[in-house]
């Protein structure tokens, strides 16, 4: 899945590289990376609520925390 707020930080970072960023360019990378690293976890939580672990002899030997929290909807501190 492709998060949207990637290119604008890509497109962010050139020009930080070139000619530097204003007051109002620093504050909106601040916010597209928050977003962007919220999307981040979501997308690694969705993908965990679904892993199941198994051996070489096909046991299933998923971890009993992560077992927990598929079962209470994916809340993995």
């Amino acid at each position: 899945m492709r998060i949207a707020e990637l290119d604008r930080i890509n497109e962010l970072a050139r020009k930080a590289k070139t000619s530097g960023l204003s007051e109002a360019e620093l504050s909106e990378r601040a916010a597209l990376r928050q977003a962007y690293i919220g999307k981040v976890c979501g997308q690694l939580t969705n993908i965990l609520s679904v892993v199941t672990v198994v051996d070489v002899e096909g046991n299933d030997v998923t971890p009993d925390k992560l077992r927990q929290a598929q079962a209470a909807g994916m809340q993995v501190h």
